[in-house]
């Protein structure tokens, strides 16, 4: 198969370390006409996206007074992915990415409009913000591999990690913005409203798309409809460890050590009898660390799966360390490098997952990537939960931290294994130095 400029497309890697080896600028991938239209496009959108997470929430809250009833919407919204995700990986390898995600947006913004006319006038039930939710979550099913798949359309492989990267610091933005409009709204003018803007939101990425040269995008050849598609696509990354250990990876982090509503919920209101204000503190520290790290991420320009094991374990040690913090304000300090830590692991594994991926299964392999990461927190929430009011907030914390640094170590050595490395201890110029070398290399130096 070959690209839009003419160059064939690279093959699958077959090393468990791929990466790209021209290193980028922070915001390299701008220069990308295609690119960023899309990018300016998902600023907007992603915005109205949490505004509308807000309002629905509060919506929900206020029809009904129960918390519950929150939580069986986020649940709505989640469940098509947890239980049709596969099949929406199946679907954009066989469809062409940029008209179907015309179709998915476009969706998301009825939805959205169907949300704002029957909140402002008055008809608005707490069924139909149920309905609104599992639509969305249905549109999402398409629409998250579809996204993630054709951003290496757009870019190419050279740039692939810049565009992830500085898409997550659009979505880190956005999650920095979008609260604090929506708050301004539903307090100015009502929640209706909120939700006008979500779906208008949707006219710039719309825009974005009908705006692109097809001719400049990296052509990918769709698999042709068939039978045991699914399973094949299952095949392929179970036989392939440079991307099944990186996907088990993130499922654990996601199960275990992501479930932060709860954990910085019960530090706010039982450990340090702080309220609201603390836990709003919390999530825009860790919001404000996210978005540091998908910038850093975007200026390294390489997908190493070192880098992703070494941010992993860092993650759970810096989770277990803060789940012993004395003070109010040095368990909010560490919630920007647990966001730092965080966001590069999640961008790590896309873009390692990505380019180890060949084009034609992307959109299956990245459907499984995100069912496995955003199917696992509601999952493990029950769980972790049940943790923290059992035993405390301290010790759920710990349990989740423990979980993510034991699960980047083992599979650490596992991924060394694979490729051929050794642990090694020793002294260098005096200090301590522990690597990871190639057993020949090893076997040498002690024959030496």
């Amino acid at each position: 198969m070959s690209t839009g400029s003419g160059t064939p497309s690279a093959p699958a890697p077959t090393t468990p370390t791929p990466r790209v080896t021209r290193k980028s600028s922070m915001f390299s991938s701008l220069r990308i006409r295609n690119y960023r239209l899309f990018f300016i496009g998902q600023v907007v959108s992603n915005t109205g996206t949490w505004m509308q997470r807000i309002a629905q929430d509060w919506l929900v809250l206020s029809l009904t007074g129960s918390s519950a009833a929150v939580g069986i919407t986020t649940a709505l919204q989640f469940l098509p992915m947890l239980l049709f995700g596969l099949y929406g990986g199946v679907l954009v390898d066989r469809l062409p990415k940029r008209p179907a995600l015309l179709v998915t947006q476009s969706a998301m913004a009825l939805t959205g409009l169907a949300l704002a006319a029957l909140t402002l006038s008055g008809h608005v039930q707490v069924w139909h913000v149920y309905v609104a939710a599992f639509a969305v979550g249905l549109a999402t099913v398409v629409d998250n591999p579809a996204r993630q798949s054709f951003v290496s359309e757009m870019v190419g492989p050279e740039q692939l990690q810049n565009a992830v990267s500085l898409n997550s610091a659009n979505f880190q933005s956005a999650r920095l913005v979008g609260p604090a409009v929506a708050g301004l709204m539903i307090t100015g003018v009502g929640t209706g409203w909120a939700f006008l803007a979500n779906g208008l939101s949707f006219a710039a990425p719309i825009a974005g798309l009908l705006l692109m040269r097809a001719r400049e995008l990296h052509v990918v050849e769709r698999a042709p409809r068939g039978k045991g598609q699914l399973r094949e696509g299952l095949r392929y990354v179970a036989k392939r460890p440079e991307l099944i250990w990186p996907i088990v990876l993130v499922g654990f982090i996601g199960t275990f050590g992501f479930n932060f509503p709860v954990w910085l919920s019960a530090y706010a209101d039982h450990v340090f009898d702080s309220g609201a204000g603390a836990y709003s503190l919390f999530n825009t520290l860790m919001a404000v660390g996210s978005l540091v790290g998908a910038l850093l991420a975007a200026r390294r320009g390489t997908a190493r799966l070192r880098v992703l094991i070494a941010a992993a374990l860092a993650f759970g040690l810096l989770e277990t360390v803060a789940a012993l913090a004395p003070s109010y304000w040095l368990f909010a300090l560490l919630m920007v490098p647990i966001g730092v830590f965080g966001l590069t692991v999640n961008v790590t594994a896309n873009t390692a997952v990505q380019m180890g991926t060949d084009p034609a299964m992307r959109g299956r392999v990245m459907a499984l990537f995100m069912m496995v990461f955003m199917g696992g927190t509601p999952l493990g929430a029950p769980v972790v939960g049940w943790i923290t009011d059992t035993y405390g907030a301290r010790v759920g914390f710990a349990a989740g931290g423990v979980v993510s640094a034991a699960a980047a170590a083992a599979i650490g050595l596992v991924l060394a294994r694979v490729g051929g490395l050794r642990l090694s201890v020793g002294w260098h110029h005096g200090h301590p130095r522990v690597r990871f070398v190639p057993r020949e290399r090893e076997r040498l130096a002690t024959a030496a």
